[in-house]
């Protein structure tokens, strides 16, 4: 009976969908011949395409709770996998031995696109600390990119330094601007929060954009050096291999400092703040310090993932950081899921890697990435690898016998 029932909503639907697109897929006035043309046939398609997606869809859904229910207190695939040393020790000893190889396996355009997905990796870290850890949705992380960035191309213009000496000086400088955008916004949560540091974002956009004398307009600034070795000249091949290597390691170095973060008292705060602010407040957590220690480290990575972007491609320009950017790493947050470190590096790996190795369908990317994000969010709100809620287990003192 219940098939029966999901049949007749699927006919409902598929009726609507008919109707709804009758004057645009049925109807056309050819103003040559003035003449009307009834294309009967594209209304059939469109009643068995919805007809069809829509009992696909039901089906999918009562699967879904039906496995929610099935799977209720047991431990998940990912979990399992993250959690079993015999699963993932020899998953981390394949992934190493790959890592190492790489660029040795394949071409230097694979190569960079691979040091592209691992900064992505970095910036997504870095903003899972301000939005998966600390609940803050920010929409002009950008902002701190882009801080990163033009700190090498300027410092570098204006004086001369290279890539070592500036990496602390843009990573100091973007948890500057965080904090400066920490401070206005400390009342706000929710939309109003996303709403302020969306307009944050552009406005460093637009005054790199028009500011000319400063940051030398859209021309941008080229010929930043890429990262030295001890003095060596190294050729461009050898410059990718290296920077891939740095690579490795700077997100080695951001996992490790969060992952020991998410377990420190300031992460614990974090996750607080996220659940619930007031309760938070109420149990002694000082709001204030929390969020802008967020917004601070947030932007830190994203100020170092700057100061490499501009030494990768060795030119800068404001069209390098727009909104789109920080959707993307947004994106990347909450499907890796929010505050998973995994979850991110997989997210990550997928959205940057998908387009360069899928550019038969470069011009449905757009549409592909929006149906993938809305089956995400019904079918698996939680991301890729959802972050296990720590739980803590109070045990009593055994009693000892005197």
């Amino acid at each position: 009976m219940k098939a029966v029932s999901e049949l007749k909503k699927s006919l409902v639907v598929s009726l609507w969908f008919m109707f709804l697109t009758f004057p645009i897929m049925v109807i056309r006035v050819n103003t040559i011949e003035k003449i009307v043309e009834w294309r009967w046939r594209n209304m059939a398609f469109i009643g068995i395409g919805s007809f069809f997606f829509s009992f696909v869809w039901r089906y999918f859904l009562e699967r879904k709770q039906k496995q929610a229910e099935s799977q209720k207190g047991s431990r998940s695939w990912g979990q399992l996998i993250l959690e079993e040393p015999k699963y993932y020790k020899p998953a981390l000893g394949i992934i190493a031995l790959f890592a190492l190889v790489f660029p040795y396996i394949f071409s230097s355009y694979q190569t960079n696109i691979m040091i592209t997905a691992l900064m992505y990796v970095m910036l997504g870290l870095g903003l899972n600390i301000v939005v998966g850890l600390a609940g803050l949705l920010d929409l002009g992380y950008v902002a701190f990119y882009a801080v990163g960035a033009y700190s090498y191309a300027l410092i570098n213009y204006h004086f001369g330094l290279g890539f070592w000496a500036v990496l602390p000086v843009g990573a100091l400088l973007a948890a500057s601007f965080g904090i400066l955008l920490g401070f206005p916004v400390l009342r706000l949560r929710g939309d109003y929060l996303a709403i302020v540091t969306l307009g944050f974002g552009e406005i460093i956009r637009l005054i790199l954009e028009n500011w000319n004398e400063f940051s030398f307009g859209p021309s941008g600034i080229a010929h930043i050096p890429r990262p030295g070795f001890f003095g060596v000249n190294l050729t461009l091949n050898e410059s990718i291999i290296y920077l891939y290597y740095l690579m490795i390691l700077f997100c080695l170095l951001t996992i490790f400092i969060i992952n020991r973060l998410q377990d420190s008292r300031i992460g614990r705060a974090w996750i607080a703040l996220r659940e619930d602010e007031v309760a938070c407040q109420a149990m002694g957590i000082d709001k204030t310090k929390t969020k802008l220690t967020a917004f601070a480290l947030g932007a830190t990575w994203a100020g170092m993932v700057g100061v490499i972007f501009a030494a990768k491609t060795t030119f800068v320009n404001p069209a390098s950081f727009t909104f789109l950017e920080s959707a993307m790493i947004l994106s990347i947050v909450v499907l890796g899921g929010m505050g998973s470190i995994v979850g991110v590096f997989i997210a990550a790996m997928i959205l940057i890697l998908s387009p360069e190795y899928l550019r038969a369908f470069s011009n449905y990317r757009m549409l592909l990435f929006g149906a993938v994000m809305v089956l995400m969010m019904v079918f698996r709100p939680q991301g890729i690898v959802p972050n296990v809620r720590r739980t803590y287990k109070f045990r009593t003192p055994e009693k000892t016998n005197r």
